[in-house]
Formats: C-alpha cells, sequence, structure tokens
C-alpha cells in the first residue's frame, strides 16, 4: 500500500526545480537584421514592411510570383489588417520580392497556403 501512495505522489507531485530546470537555457529567438537580406533596391522597404507584423523568415520561405505576393499584400490587407501600401511602396516592395524570392522549381511536398 505504501509503495502504491509513493507512486501515486510521484505521478502528481510537481517536477523539481533544481539544477535540471537551470540547466536548460531559455528559448530565444534568432535576431533578423535586414544586412542578412541579398541586397537590393527595396530590400530595407521590404524588411521592415513585412517585420512589422512577423518575422522576415516566413517570407524567405515563401517563393512566389509577383501576382502570388501581390495577392498575399492584398489579404493581409484585408484579414489582418495590414495598412494599405502606397503604389509606389508597393512597387518597390514587390519588385524586392519578385527578384530575390521567385517560385521555387523542383520542389514537392509542401505547397504555399498563400498562393492557392
Amino acid at each position: 500500500m505504501r509503495a502504491l501512495a509513493l507512486a501515486a505522489l510521484i505521478l502528481v507531485a510537481p517536477p523539481a526545480q533544481g539544477a535540471f530546470a537551470q540547466a536548460q537555457p531559455a528559448f530565444e529567438a534568432k535576431q533578423e537584421d535586414v544586412e542578412t537580406l541579398p541586397d537590393g533596391p527595396g530590400r530595407d522597404e521590404t524588411f521592415y514592411g513585412c517585420t512589422a507584423c512577423h518575422n522576415f523568415s516566413l517570407v524567405s520561405a515563401q517563393g512566389m510570383t509577383r501576382r502570388q505576393w501581390e495577392d498575399t499584400i492584398h489579404l493581409m490587407v484585408e484579414r489582418h489588417n495590414m495598412p494599405e501600401l502606397a503604389e509606389a511602396e508597393q512597387k518597390v516592395m514587390l519588385d524586392y520580392l519578385e527578384k530575390h524570392y521567385p517560385p521555387r522549381t523542383g520542389r514537392g511536398g509542401w505547397r504555399n497556403p498563400f498562393a492557392q
């Protein structure tokens, strides 16, 4: 009976906060920097425009056509309350995205949810 009570106590007791908890480093998101993006016209505008709401690694993982990038911007304006971009600002960003993050070829599997 004692063994059963001890086993129950072990199962419901909170974990120890000793050396084990201190040995695990706290999670830290990787700091992104505009300088890590490909250089070119529109780099700063695109980086700061996108990272106002999310990290740039989300953007750089996409790879879309100019039309898909434009549709994505419109989707974010409509669904996520992103401020509407001035026509000139949107052109600069689309030029940059089209050049540096075009559609990927020869890769199967994952499908971009924004490109559908």
